[in-house]
């Protein structure tokens, strides 16, 4: 492609326009030492102002290589001033970003007016190749990228997925200039951060790790600051774009929300190895001082502390190292002791929009109060949960009961009122929560009653356990086997009948529906199934044409 013999500006105006630039850059700065508040927000608004007429002159003479990289650095500030001065969703800055990649094909003697933006990005990265324009061009495909992405989740549950199937393939070029971004200018930690979400919602696992864990080293490095890298001075972008959206995409990754990202992945890929590594490196990090490396905000990645301790804890059991598992529960249950009160009251049901689960962020007054007792409580009785599970993979069936008892003692703590006859989707997160515990401790402590040959006992639990959550499958079967070893065959039988006959699903929470239970109880609920299943079947099935036979003879 043939470069446009237009002349360039004088050098004069350069200096000039390089001069302005620099100028509002520091005005800008000067506000932010100010602090947060009126001052820095009508810097804003004169600032977007400043940078429009000065991109405005620019534009005034012909497109020409020399003054480019300071036109597009002009451009994003612009556009970073634009959305700043905004509370709402970006509308039609994609138009400046079309206008400047236009002025780079006219420098070069081509035209793209009938170009899509989609194919107007092509044809720039794929023909323009003047160093000088790489950084600031790739800047501007990551804010291109980030606002697509934005776009794609307003109003929509499903934003990124609807874009996979359109025409334009969207997510397929934010990747591009997200790595591109990377590519020419590494201090753009925002651009792998982006990268490694795209990642994750395309179901691209290990590109995913691949990039978390690029993003913990390049973090670790701790990068001077990115705007040192232009000459003209660019504005932080976390620093001043406020819909929260786009504030969310642009934000910095701080190490240890990076570190946790890649131990939830892994546990939740099921690669337990690895989990257990990256949580115990968390762990670390806890005690070199949290405070100072991420901020506790709603922007956050990382949920409530003691979640992250009981997912550590998942991880450990289900790698085999139950002594650490059983260690680490034993702070989370120390920690919480004298945060619950002796009686909880809780209203089950649902009077008003659903409230968060446990680990999300809580509002106001007594209301706030009760649902932290309550998250303090569900993780307390979750640990001795997965103490009580982690003695009994141990081999320890007594140890197990006493840990499996004391978890059903400290929720004997929630006094539940209401109804008890709506659907389980009506019931608060807090409250199906503490139930999915209850019963799998019922399960677990019943499972070793029959290890001990307590069978009766063994029974009981089952039963309350049924009671809890009608037709749970793992519930089920115990009871079966319970009623079994203790001669009780034609119930059992009956039992067994029952059960069977009845559709998978109808304990309430077929597979993709419902609310997700926590990730900390992942290991538990893998535990809580019934291991027999074929054998007891064969045992029953062998008694049902026994008595048929004997019947009929």
């Amino acid at each position: 492609m043939k470069r446009r013999r237009g002349a360039a500006p004088e050098p004069g105006c350069l200096r000039a326009w390089a001069a302005q630039s620099q100028a509002l850059a520091g005005r800008w700065r000067a506000a932010q030492r100010s602090g947060p508040g009126g001052a820095a927000a009508r810097e804003v608004r004169r600032q977007r102002g400043g940078f429009g007429e000065l991109l405005l002159r620019m534009r005034g003479l012909p497109a020409a290589f020399p003054t480019l990289p300071l036109e597009l650095t002009v451009l994003y500030n612009s556009l970073l001033f634009t959305v700043g001065a905004s509370d709402s969703a970006i509308e039609g800055e994609s138009e400046g970003i079309r206008a400047g990649l236009l002025r780079v094909l006219e420098a070069c003697g081509a035209c793209g007016q009938d170009l899509s933006t989609e194919e107007l990005w092509q044809k720039v990265l794929r023909e323009v190749t003047v160093e000088e324009l790489q950084a600031p061009l790739h800047r501007l495909g990551a804010l291109q990228a980030a606002w697509w992405l934005a776009g794609s989740r307003l109003g929509s549950t499903t934003g990124l997925f609807r874009l996979l199937s359109n025409a334009e393939g969207k997510p397929q070029t934010a990747l591009q200039h997200l790595k591109q971004a990377l590519q020419v200018d590494f201090q753009c930690l925002p651009a792998l951060s982006h990268v490694a979400a795209l990642y994750h919602e395309l179901g691209e696992t290990e590109a995913e790790l691949q990039a978390l864990a690029l993003l913990y080293e390049a973090l670790g490095k701790n990068p001077p600051a990115a705007a040192s890298s232009s000459p003209y001075f660019l504005i932080r972008t976390e620093l001043l774009v406020h819909p929260p959206i786009l504030a969310s995409l642009l934000r910095h990754r701080h190490p240890s929300e990076v570190k946790y990202l890649l131990a939830q992945r892994c546990l939740q890929d099921g690669r337990v190895a690895d989990a257990v590594e990256h949580y115990l490196d968390f762990l670390a990090l806890l005690q070199e001082g949290l405070q100072q490396q991420v901020p506790l905000d709603g922007g956050s990645a990382l949920p409530r502390i003691p979640e992250v301790f009981l997912e550590a804890a998942s991880a450990l059991e289900q790698a085999g190292r139950h002594q650490d598992a059983i260690t680490v529960c034993e702070e989370v249950i120390s920690r919480t002791t004298d945060l619950i009160p002796w009686m909880l009251r809780v209203e089950e049901r649902l009077e008003q929009p659903q409230c968060p689960l446990p680990g999300a962020g809580l509002a106001g007054g007594l209301l706030s109060q009760k649902k932290e007792s309550w998250c303090c409580l569900a993780w307390r009785a979750a640990g001795y949960l997965h103490q009580g599970w982690a003695w009994a993979k141990l081999g320890e069936s007594k140890e197990a009961v006493t840990q499996f008892s004391r978890c059903l003692s400290n929720l004997l703590r929630v006094q539940l009122y209401g109804s008890g006859v709506e659907p389980t989707e009506s019931l608060l997160p807090e409250v199906e929560v503490l139930q999915k515990i209850r019963l799998l401790s019922l399960i677990g402590r019943g499972a070793q009653f029959l290890e001990l040959g307590r069978h009766k006992e063994a029974l009981l639990d089952f039963q309350h356990g049924l009671q809890i959550s009608p037709g749970d499958p793992a519930a089920a079967s115990y009871l079966v086997q319970a009623l079994w070893k203790l001669n009780r065959k034609q119930e059992a039988a009956a039992h067994w009948q029952k059960f069977s006959q009845r559709p998978s699903g109808e304990d309430g929470r077929q597979e993709g529906q419902g609310r997700p239970f926590p990730l900390y109880l992942a290991s538990c609920l893998k535990q809580a199934t019934f291991p027999h299943s074929e054998s007891l079947a064969r045992s029953i099935q062998d008694y049902l044409r026994t008595t048929s036979w004997d019947s009929s003879s």
